[in-house]
């Protein structure tokens, strides 16, 4: 299972309380208030993480709690502070607020690093109380309780290139082909129920570009239909998306219907994604109808860049993975 929405209940640590202590030395029958204060509670910390795929961590465990700060100690000692509570979230992730819906962070680079609660301060030792008309204080104070609160994680996949397609289109044989992902493959629909992401790698050149499968889309996938937005917010930060579609129109379906759809449900989605590069894998160019079918679909739709390809015989595999270079280090 790929998790990339939970919610979660998170705590801050609440403060140590004061002491209330009175120095005992031979010799010094009145030596004074000697209560020192609690220590500071932990806050709690997200992190971003290169190496955690995605929340799965907060599905199972959806409750975090920072540690209580130590109670101070006589001899006017502070009570050590409570140890923070981090949360290694991956790339791509928001934390909003349950409740108003805020988004409150955007977790994009690895390192990066926010504090969500603050820890609750620690208490007063009765030290802290003297004064020239009270010289043996009882007053302490608790330590204060820490800030605490209901988020939501969501996980948007962070890669350089989206795939995007009709059910049975190709994705993941194209995935498996010329990324270092391993997605189960099958001639049914939604064979692919989570994104996964893989590495195409281009060792001539040192380098390297993520290419996220996402999955199928079906008609009415940005009304929330089949799989629907659950899986369309996850080529939102993907700089180039390359629709991939059946040429030789198996199933009686139609490359250029299939390409009108796709760009439907994109832009119905957010009008924003067809702003991005976007070009066209023409899949099963291996099939005997898909000559014909790429002539009708280069002849309606002159400005679509595509690229033929046949994951069956690996035609144009390495242009199309020279094609992606090109365009998102353009």
């Amino acid at each position: 299972m790929f998790y990339d929405e939970v919610r979660v209940s998170l705590k801050a640590g609440k403060g140590g309380d004061g002491c209330m202590s009175f120095r005992r030395e031979k010799y010094i029958p009145f030596g004074g208030p000697d209560g020192g204060n609690g220590g500071k509670g932990g806050d709690v910390l997200i992190r971003g993480d290169e190496n955690v795929g995605d929340l799965r961590t907060f599905h199972f465990k959806p409750g975090w709690k920072a540690q209580t700060g130590e109670g101070g100690k006589g001899k006017k000692m502070v009570g050590r502070s409570g140890k923070d509570c981090l949360l290694k979230l991956p790339l791509g992730s928001l934390v909003i607020n349950e409740i108003t819906g805020e988004v409150l962070a955007e977790i994009t680079v690895h390192g990066q690093e926010q504090i969500l609660l603050q820890g609750g301060g620690g208490g007063r030792g009765n030290s802290t109380f003297k004064s020239s008309i009270n010289q043996a204080p009882r007053q302490t104070t608790e330590g204060k309780a820490g800030e605490e609160h209901d988020f939501k994680f969501i996980l948007k996949t962070i890669a350089d290139i989206g795939l995007v397609g009709f059910p049975n289109a190709g994705k993941s044989s194209l995935t498996r082909l010329i990324t270092t992902a391993t997605p189960k493959i099958g001639s049914y629909p939604f064979t692919t129920l989570n994104p996964s992401v893989g590495i195409v790698d281009y060792p001539d050149l040192f380098d390297q570009l993520k290419l996220a499968d996402i999955p199928g889309i079906i008609d009415g996938a940005s009304e929330n239909r089949g799989l629907g937005i659950r899986f369309l917010k996850h080529i939102e930060r993907c700089s180039v998306l390359l629709l991939i579609l059946d040429m030789a129109g198996i199933d009686g379906r139609s490359p250029v219907d299939d390409y009108d759809q796709l760009i439907h449900e994109l832009g119905n989605y957010k009008k924003d994604l067809l702003s991005k590069k976007i070009f066209v894998a023409a899949n099963k160019m291996d099939e005997p109808e898909a000559t014909e079918n790429l002539k009708t679909f280069k002849r309606l739709k002159p400005e679509v860049r595509i690229q033929p390809i046949s994951c069956l015989t690996e035609e144009g595999l390495e242009e199309l993975k020279n094609l992606f270079y090109k365009e998102c280090k353009a």
